[in-house]
């Protein structure tokens, strides 16, 4: 990411775990952004490569990054180093974000977060081999929420009922699973009863974060996917009886039809409607970006 030592040094420093509380205190100071508002930044880094727009990007998603890296406290790294992966991963969400788009940076970004913190707790662990396939990094990161909903968090070899039902809901085999079992348990993985300080007060389950979406999280992506439908419904006036059938079967519906369905159906060739699909595509797409740039100018208007 260009200018990238200018954005991470307004990130604050870590310091190891001893440092946390005072990182955590440090990132609430950074205020959330108005869509509008991280709309405008996206568009100046996107644009002009504004160092200081990547950098208000970055920070005001900190408190994110911390929030998502919690839920990964129980496999036994530091959680500032985790903080510090997710923080890298943030900086290549923010270096990809297309405002255009329609969905909010958090939405994009925590995917980022995840994979990268992921990807640390993979090469960290002495099980590194286990993330050969997608299965089995699915099975790594999903086997403990599994075993904690079956009540087998402290068994050692789980009952053949537990392995087909984590295989089932999993879609990995039976042996895979016994497998991963037994060499998470052999890894230094810490359990979650385990007490955070000598004097026995708290266990690691008190401070694990549900990895689930939240409620206000949940709200918040329904809203904007109602906003989206609502934008594309609008938009969609822009376009003629044949423009909107075209893209429609092309593009929003779960199975698209063919060229050469449309092109039968029309009685025109199939790069006629291949013409017709793009500039009907261009003409939406034009609509729904002035529709969002005059909805977000109405508070200022108004």
């Amino acid at each position: 990411m260009a200018n990238v030592p200018a954005v991470r040094t307004s990130i604050p420093a870590l310091g190891g775990e001893d440092g946390l509380n005072r990182y955590l205190a440090e990132i609430r100071k950074f205020p959330l952004l108005a869509p509008e508002q991280e709309y405008m930044l996206a568009k100046r880094w996107e644009e002009h490569q504004d160092p200081e727009a990547a950098a208000k990007l970055v920070t005001s998603h900190l408190r994110l990054v911390a929030k998502i890296a919690m839920g990964y406290r129980g496999y036994g790294l530091p959680v500032a180093e985790l903080i510090a992966e997710g923080n890298i991963g943030l900086i290549q969400g923010v270096k990809k974000f297309d405002a255009e788009k329609g969905f909010r940076l958090a939405t994009y970004a925590m995917w980022w977060i995840r994979a990268s913190i992921q990807e640390y707790i993979l090469r960290s662990w002495s099980l590194v081999k286990i993330g050969t396939t997608a299965a089995q990094k699915k099975l790594f990161f999903n086997l403990r929420r599994l075993k904690g909903k079956l009540n087998a968090m402290e068994d050692g070899d789980l009952r053949p009922q537990q392995v087909e039902s984590i295989a089932t809901t999993l879609g990995v085999t039976q042996d895979e699973v016994v497998s991963m079992n037994r060499r998470m348990a052999m890894g230094g993985d810490t359990s979650l009863n385990a007490p955070l300080r000598e004097d026995g007060e708290g266990e690691w389950q008190d401070w694990l974060a549900d990895t689930g979406p939240l409620q206000d999280e949940m709200l918040a992506d329904e809203q904007e996917r109602d906003q989206r439908h609502e934008l594309l419904s609008a938009a969609m006036a822009a376009l003629n009886d044949r423009e909107k059938h075209i893209l429609t079967q092309r593009r929003l519906i779960d199975e698209p039809e063919t060229l050469e369905e449309l092109s039968q159906y029309y009685g025109i060739s199939r790069e006629r409607v291949r013409q017709i699909e793009v500039r009907a595509f261009e003409k939406l797409s034009k609509a729904m970006h002035d529709l969002a740039l005059e909805r977000r100018m109405l508070p200022e208007l108004t």
